[in-house]
């Protein structure tokens, strides 16, 4: 049934899309018959389409163009609805797809619903299943992407990182013995303090990174690894990881950096998939930060192409912490870069173990994504995704593990002779 309640001023009726009966409805289209839409609007109306990445951190909805798009934000409460009014805008089958994107497990989206607020103007509604903090902001065209609208929905009360960890870590590691509560902890006690790796996926969301010849994208190879990693290491008594994160959504690099320290990290390993123009280059890689330039060529393009990430997944400027990029940039990463130099390579010593080496000693240049002024930071290139036979490595399930075991086996000898009060200050 249509729902007739109007959505602030100038509401008109919009058609609901239930999630219970997506399955059996490919799209839904408001008509739109003598509806004029401005020529100056036209390239951006027919060329809408729509994405959502939904995760347990935020859900971001992407509306692209091949123009940027007019809008217009309002929220609205009991119940909870974010309104968009998109001036020129027509209801294409692709954007009308968004409300069969949305899927029932999604944590902020309940539903969506289409209208006209005039006959210029298209309006979406996201019915909202609680309390959201949005952010909305445009992106320019990059790589292949056009014009971006971007709707990130963030809770009004989002989980401390530091807090979930201690929580999970106080309900899965024993008592200590003699101590009153079996199955309870005091967790972040200095004599029982696991050591904590950050495992930071590659890419993820609008930015797939490298892509294989058979189409296989880094960003989900990335995270199948980090997930085997992660469950490798929490299998140690002495260790816990925490994911930068743990879905298809992108995280800004800056971010990912920001994870790690509030989690008091020991170790921030980022795992990625290498690509060349060259289908004949192979081996695996492992860098490190570096103060004083590039040691390679490869090493400088392979930084540069790694911190365009945040161009591609798409960063809201008007929302980074200068506290923070100033902190990064400031303070002397001599010890960091030291320790992450030593992790480095007995991570490539284990990576020999299972796949040939593409350079044989840990490089160095300028990641973003490893500059933690306080925590030992390596980006590990797994392999060359672009070469045929290491991208069929890259998705089979059997060498996946043997990649997690090698940069795992090299984080457990890195702290055997590094215990955690030498690497943190």
């Amino acid at each position: 049934m249509p729902d007739r309640a109007g959505e602030g001023n100038g509401g008109q009726a919009l058609t609901r899309v239930s999630i219970g009966r997506r399955r059996a409805l490919r799209w839904m289209v408001v008509p739109a018959c003598g509806l004029a839409v401005p020529q100056a609007f036209a390239d951006a109306a027919q060329a809408a389409s729509a994405r959502v990445w939904p995760a347990r951190e935020y859900t971001r909805v992407i509306l692209e163009a091949r123009a940027p798009i007019p809008h217009r934000l309002s929220m609205l409460r009991e119940p909870h609805r974010l309104v968009l009014d998109l001036d020129g805008m027509d209801l294409t089958a692709d954007l009308a797809r968004l409300a069969t994107s949305v899927g029932a497990d999604d944590p902020y989206i309940a539903g969506v619903r289409f209208g006209r607020v005039t006959q210029a103007s298209l309006r979406v509604v996201l019915d909202l299943k609680g309390e959201i903090e949005p952010q909305v902001f445009q992106l320019p065209p990059v790589a292949d992407y056009g014009h971006r609208l971007v709707v990130d929905l963030y809770p009004s009360n989002p989980v401390d990182p530091l807090m979930a960890l201690l929580e999970r870590d106080a309900r899965t590691r024993p008592a200590p013995a003699g101590e009153a509560g079996a199955g309870t902890t005091r967790p972040g006690a200095a004599a029982t303090r696991p050591l904590v790796v950050a495992i930071d996926p590659g890419h993820g969301g609008e930015d797939p990174g490298a892509i294989g010849p058979r189409g296989t994208y880094e960003k989900h190879v990335a995270l199948a690894i980090s997930r085997r990693l992660a469950r490798l290491l929490d299998a140690e008594p002495n260790m816990r990881a925490v994911l930068t994160r743990d879905a298809d959504y992108f995280v800004p690099l800056a971010q990912r950096v920001a994870k790690a320290r509030r989690v008091q990290a020991d170790l921030f390993v980022s795992v990625h998939a290498d690509a060349f123009r060259e289908a004949r280059a192979r081996g695996s890689s492992v860098y490190a930060l570096s103060e004083n330039g590039a040691t390679s060529a490869a090493a400088r393009w392979l930084a540069q192409k790694e911190n365009d990430a945040d161009r591609i997944g798409g960063v809201n400027l008007e929302r980074v912490d200068r506290t923070l990029a100033r902190t990064l940039l400031d303070l002397s990463q001599t010890a960091q870069i030291n320790d992450s130099l030593k992790v480095g390579r007995q991570v490539l010593d284990q990576l020999a173990e299972h796949n040939t080496l593409h350079k044989s000693s840990v490089e160095q240049a300028g990641f973003a994504v490893l500059k933690a002024p306080d925590i030992p930071s390596i980006l590990v290139e797994t392999a060359f995704i672009s070469n045929p036979d290491e991208e069929a490595k890259l998705r089979s399930p059997r060498h996946q593990q043997r990649f997690a075991e090698s940069i795992g086996e090299g984080v457990r000898r890195y702290f055997a002779g590094n215990p955690p009060l030498a690497t943190r200050s």
